[in-house]
């Protein structure tokens, strides 16, 4: 595999009740190459945020192939799947999922920690949130921060490890549009001066016109554009 990520005729099914079930993926393909900022668009229920969460190792396929990073991670067990989702892939996510009770600082260093940097933890948490202009509000917990800091804080905490890939869903989907804005440039940013990969699932046109490229999915399968 040359491309960073890559999908092979993914199929995944949620089974709901003993003759229930959801068919979210049906067959979706496709590849993101290094450095690539992407955005994958389409309607609810097309399958977008399932793919994005089992491309970044946090749910698991029917059948198919998945490869992050060269290593094909459907056949990987769990403590693997942990290690690789702690080296290379960071989140970030709609509702920002930060510690309410945890300082900036103390949320970003939380994943450097797990990541394995010890005493590092707190000082690569610092340079991070310098990189996202928070370093003024460092000490400051979630319920203090507005929107857009809350967000800068969560992609600290998806930079802190220097992950080969960003996935985030729908990153600007609790913002403002001021606030989106300047998400969407920090975001681009970021992709051009570290090289991060970022592959975004949303609905935020903003969001699509600032990506290398846009992909289209739709009943569960990558389209060449929507129907």
């Amino acid at each position: 595999m040359t491309a960073l990520i890559a999908g092979r005729d993914v199929h995944k099914r949620y089974v709901l009740g003993k003759e229930n079930f959801v068919d979210a993926l049906r067959g979706a393909s496709l590849e993101v190459e290094e450095g690539e900022m992407v955005a994958i668009i389409g309607p609810s229920g097309s399958g977008k945020s399932t793919l994005l969460h089992i491309m970044g190792c946090l749910d698991s396929l029917n059948s198919g192939e998945v490869w992050l990073a060269g290593r094909r991670v459907d056949t990987l067990g769990r403590r693997d799947l942990t290690q690789l989702r702690r080296k290379e892939v960071g989140f970030i996510f709609q509702t920002f999922n930060l510690v309410p009770s945890l300082t900036a600082i103390e949320n970003v260093a939380l994943a450097a920690q797990y990541a394995g940097k010890g005493r590092r933890a707190r000082e690569a948490a610092r340079q991070v949130l310098g990189q996202v202009d928070l370093a003024d509000r460092e000490n400051h917990r979630p319920p203090e921060l507005s929107g857009g800091q809350q967000q800068r804080a969560a992609i600290a905490r998806a930079l802190v490890n220097k992950p080969k890939v960003i996935f985030g869903d729908e990153p600007t989907g609790n913002l403002d549009s001021a606030s989106s804005g300047e998400i969407v440039r920090m975001m681009r940013q970021i992709n051009r001066e570290t090289g991060t990969t970022f592959v975004l699932v949303t609905h935020d046109p903003e969001v699509a016109s600032a990506c290398d490229r846009v992909i289209h999915m739709l009943d569960g399968k990558v389209t060449p554009q929507l129907l």
